[in-house]
């Protein structure tokens, strides 16, 4: 088994912490030595992003757009922000310009709206009867899908591909033709030029494996591995330990067998944890034992569910 053709680091850090990662020359060489890409997250559009943009495009290191909104705006992209969204990539575009970036393409990373996750988090008992007017959302989520679109079709016409970063259980609705989670949870099924499955095995232990086992053939794009370290802080939130070298190493193999499109969450995690000169000569062609096994069943009992469910749209 051959390295994949495209090795992608996912980089979610404030300005400061940014600059300061991007000191360190050795970062710079490790990526250019992989030949790895950086789908950094646009947090701001401030000078020391730009500069780092700049460092990036200066040594051929590919670098894509992750667009991110202010944590009142809800942070990642769902179905109530899709104005926000469209705004923001209108001043991503002026900010661009005015600091001549290159870009390798744009990615949208839609996921719930992270002020309600917070209080879902912080207020569990009050959950379900927050979720269950959201089962009447379909003309909201139309809405949204539309608008979304539009902007896919915008990002397109300035010349850049479109990536997204999706939930895995958009895979069951799709087959499942329902959009019950998507109107529960805020997020939507927007159709791109390149699929990024977030499948994240840190936070599934014992069984993450088994969701690369059974998602990994049928994603039919690229698969995120993860999480090394870093990310968004979300109150509430049960931390997890970071993957160990051992489990890293683990998912990398695993999902090069399904895919040539590898994405790592994150670029900040492999640093802190010395990954990076070790994926130098890493070996790819190990075999890892996985089952898809109690997760495939799983998903069986959920896709029968959204299957009842699709025939009673919202």
């Amino acid at each position: 088994m051959t390295p994949p053709a495209r090795l992608t680091f996912f980089c979610e850090l404030g300005p400061g912490p940014l600059l300061a990662l991007f000191a360190d020359a050795a970062v710079l060489g490790h990526l250019q030595a992989l030949r790895a890409s950086v789908s950094l997250g646009v947090l701001d559009l401030g000078p020391e992003r730009a500069d780092v943009v700049r460092r990036l495009n200066a040594a051929g290191v590919p670098v894509i757009a992750w667009q991110l909104l202010p944590k009142d705006q809800g942070y990642w992209f769902h179905q109530g922000n899709a104005a926000q969204a469209s705004a923001r990539y209108t001043d991503f575009r002026a900010w661009t310009a005015t600091h001549a970036l290159r870009w390798d393409g744009v990615g949208l990373d839609i996921e719930p709206d992270i002020q309600e996750l917070t209080r879902a988090l912080q207020s569990r008992w009050r959950l379900l009867p927050a979720l269950l007017p959201r089962l009447a959302r379909g003309g909201r989520l139309r809405e949204a899908r539309a608008a979304y679109t539009t902007l896919v079709e915008r990002v397109r016409a300035d010349g850049f591909r479109v990536d997204s970063y999706q939930l895995p259980f958009i895979l069951d609705e799709r087959q499942a033709g329902s959009t019950l989670l998507q109107r529960l949870t805020g997020v939507l099924d927007v159709r791109v030029d390149r699929e990024v499955w977030m499948l994240y095995t840190s936070l599934v232990r014992p069984h993450g494996p088994g969701v690369l086992a059974s998602y990994g053939p049928r994603a039919g794009g690229g698969v995120g591995v993860g999480i090394t370290g870093g990310g968004v802080d979300v109150p509430g939130l049960i931390e997890v330990p970071p993957l160990s070298w051992e489990e890293f190493a683990r998912d990398l193999r695993l999902a090069r067998r399904w895919t040539e499109d590898v994405h790592v969450f994150s670029l900040e995690g492999c640093v802190r944890q010395g990954f990076l000169p070790r994926l130098r000569d890493f070996d790819w062609t190990e075999r890892e034992p996985a089952s898809p096994g109690r997760v495939d069943a799983l998903r069986w009992t959920v896709g029968r569910l959204l299957r009842a469910s699709a025939w009673f749209p919202g």
